[in-house]
C-alpha cells in the first residue's frame, strides 16, 4: 500500500487562492484508535477554509495541515477500536477537524454518518459542517423552542439555508426573518426556504424592517456571522430575554465609538459566541447524533433540501475558492476527488 496520496496543499504554507495546488506526495494518514480511513469522493468548501488558507484561522491541535472539514466517501479500513455499526466499504459522510481536501482522510467513527442512497456524493459532502453548525446555533446555544421568532443573517449562506429550514420544519418557528445582499437572494430565502420575510441589507435598513415586521417586539434569537457592522442592529432587534449567537465576524471585530450596549441590561440580552471546529469529539458526536435523529429522515423524504451552487473537479480548487470569495453563491460549493 502506498504511503503517499494526493491532497490539496498551499505553496509557502499560506496565501491567496492561486497558491493552492494538488501535492502528489502528501503522506497518507493512518487510522488510529476509533478512526476510520475514508477514501474521499467529494468535499465541501467552507469560509473557514479561506481563512485557514490565508493564515487567519486557529487550527485545532489535532487537525492536519490539509484543508477541509466535511466530506463523503467509502470506508477503507479502521483503527483499533472503531464505533460499532460501520464496516469496510460503507458509504459515509462526516465531519473532521481537517484533511478533507485529499484522496484519503482519517476521521473518528463517532463523526461518521451512513449515506442514504437518496443522497448523491455531492449532496452528502455538503451537509456535515453547515447543518451541524446550524443545529448547534439553534438548539444548543440559542435554546430555540417552537413558537419563537428568529433572524438568520447571511440568509443565502449554507449555514443559514440549513438554519431557516430547521426553524421552519423542525422547530415550528412563529416567524423566520433573514438578511441577504441582493433581491434575488432575499426572494430565495422566502420562496424556496420558507422565511417569513427577508431584507436586502444593501438597500434596506434591516433592523428597522425587522422591528416593523414584529410590531416593535423584535426577535427571540439572532444568528449572526457579520460581527462589527451588525452589532448595534442586533441589539436593537433582539427581543426581551433574547439571545444573540455570533458565529463569525466578516465585517471585523472592533466596535465603532458610540455603540449603545444598554440593551444588555434593559432587555436582559444574552450574547454568546460559538464555533464548532474547536469543540471536543464528544460534543461534536452529540451533534452528529442530533443530525441523524432530526435531520437525516427529512433529507431522505425531501423535506430538507441541500442546495449545491456548483460542483468542481478538485483540480479546479483555485476557481472554487475564488467563487466563494466573491460571495455570489446560494448554497454549497463542492469539489469531487477524481
Amino acid at each position: 500500500m502506498s504511503e503517499t496520496m494526493r491532497a490539496v496543499d498551499i505553496r509557502n504554507g499560506t496565501g491567496p487562492a492561486t497558491s493552492l495546488f494538488i501535492n502528489p506526495d502528501t503522506p497518507k494518514p493512518q487510522p488510529a484508535k476509533s478512526d476510520a480511513l475514508v477514501k474521499v469522493k467529494a468535499f465541501g468548501l467552507n469560509r473557514m477554509d479561506l481563512l485557514q488558507r490565508e493564515g487567519h484561522y486557529p487550527i485545532p491541535p489535532q487537525a492536519p495541515k490539509t484543508l477541509g472539514v466535511e466530506f463523503s466517501g467509502t470506508i477503507e479500513s479502521f483503527g483499533a477500536s472503531p464505533e460499532r455499526g460501520f464496516q469496510v466499504g460503507d458509504e459515509v459522510f462526516g465531519l473532521a477537524y481537517g484533511g478533507a481536501y485529499a484522496e484519503y482522510i482519517s476521521v473518528s467513527t463517532h463523526m461518521l454518518i451512513h449515506k442514504p442512497k437518496e443522497l448523491s456524493w455531492d449532496e452528502a459532502a455538503g451537509i456535515p459542517e453547515t447543518w451541524i453548525t446550524a443545529l448547534q446555533a439553534l438548539y444548543l446555544v440559542g435554546l430555540f423552542k417552537p413558537g419563537k421568532t428568529v433572524l438568520w443573517h447571511a440568509g443565502a449562506s449554507s449555514v443559514s439555508i440549513a438554519g431557516i429550514q430547521l426553524s421552519r420544519h423542525e422547530s415550528a418557528a412563529a416567524a423566520i426573518y433573514a438578511t441577504a445582499g441582493t433581491d434575488e437572494k432575499t426572494r430565495f430565502c422566502v420562496d424556496q426556504l420558507g422565511a417569513t420575510a427577508a431584507f436586502n441589507y444593501r438597500t434596506q435598513d434591516w433592523a428597522r424592517e425587522v422591528l416593523a415586521a414584529t410590531d416593535g417586539r423584535g426577535v427571540d434569537l439572532v444568528v449572526d456571522f457579520v460581527g462589527q457592522s451588525y452589532f448595534q442592529g442586533n441589539l436593537d432587534v433582539v427581543a426581551r430575554d433574547g439571545i444573540i449567537v455570533t458565529l463569525g465576524a466578516m465585517s471585523g471585530t472592533k466596535l465603532e465609538k458610540g455603540v449603545d450596549i444598554g440593551a444588555f441590561v434593559r432587555k436582559r440580552v444574552r450574547f454568546e459566541g460559538s464555533s464548532l471546529r474547536s469543540r471536543d469529539e464528544a460534543y461534536q458526536g452529540k451533534l452528529r447524533d442530533t443530525l441523524v435523529e432530526h435531520a437525516l429522515p427529512k433529507f431522505v423524504d425531501g423535506t430538507f433540501k441541500i442546495f449545491v451552487e456548483k460542483v468542481f473537479g478538485w483540480e479546479a480548487v483555485i476557481e472554487a475558492h475564488q467563487l466563494m470569495e466573491r460571495n455570489e453563491t446560494r448554497g454549497k460549493i463542492i469539489c469531487r476527488v477524481t
